[in-house]
């Protein structure tokens, strides 16, 4: 059972990265791919952090921060169809979420402030894209359906299915609809009044 499973979700990630990346012509091709390997190593990370084996999942976290340039570590909750496009310079920490269908570009962190003590990464919907360069810190949500631009800077919660972008962040779109750039609290204070 555990075998027949480790390889649907090896095929997945593969079908992952061909689907992604346009620049893939073969499964072949996904073997050398960065982040399909800081993927797997996660999985296997995690399991062991899951297991209190803390030592070999750090170990296993390191040493595919070393071949990779991508940085997870091992008590990060990543769900299905995960994606890191390029790859380099990643970094997800201990307490993050990441749901399902989520992709991130080249240099996203999604790390602390310092300030939080338990939950102190963000939380991401599915269904998500972050930007290259983007920065997202403390125990933050990301709602589902959102995108956020490249470079941005997060550091307060993002409701689901909008635009964000900038540093500070504004929601430049909602629903796919263009509207007022306004800062993610002012958005939601906004909706509330609004229902």
């Amino acid at each position: 059972m555990k075998v027949r499973l480790w390889k649907e979700r090896l095929n997945e990630m593969i079908e992952v990265v061909k689907e992604k990346d346009p620049a893939i012509r073969s499964t072949l091709e996904v073997i050398l791919y960065p982040s399909f390997w800081a993927v797997i190593n996660h999985r296997i990370a995690h399991r062991l952090y899951q297991k209190k084996h803390f030592f070999f999942a750090r170990l296993i976290s390191q040493i595919s921060r070393g071949l990779t340039g991508i940085e997870i570590h091992p008590g990060a909750q990543i769900g299905k169809r995960f994606f890191i496009d390029h790859g380099m310079g990643v970094v997800i920490g201990e307490t993050a979420e990441i749901g399902d269908n989520v992709m991130l570009y080249h240099g996203v962190t999604l790390g602390g402030t310092g300030k939080d003590k338990i939950k102190r990464h963000p939380t991401v919907g599915d269904n998500v894209m972050i930007g290259a360069e983007t920065i997202v810190l403390g125990p933050v949500n990301i709602g589902s359906n959102t995108k956020i631009g490249a470079g941005s800077v997060v550091l307060e919660d993002i409701p689901a299915n909008v635009t964000a972008v900038g540093s500070p962040t504004r929601i430049v779109r909602k629903d796919g609809m263009r509207i007022q750039p306004t800062a993610p609290s002012e958005f939601t204070k906004k909706k509330k009044h609004a229902v």
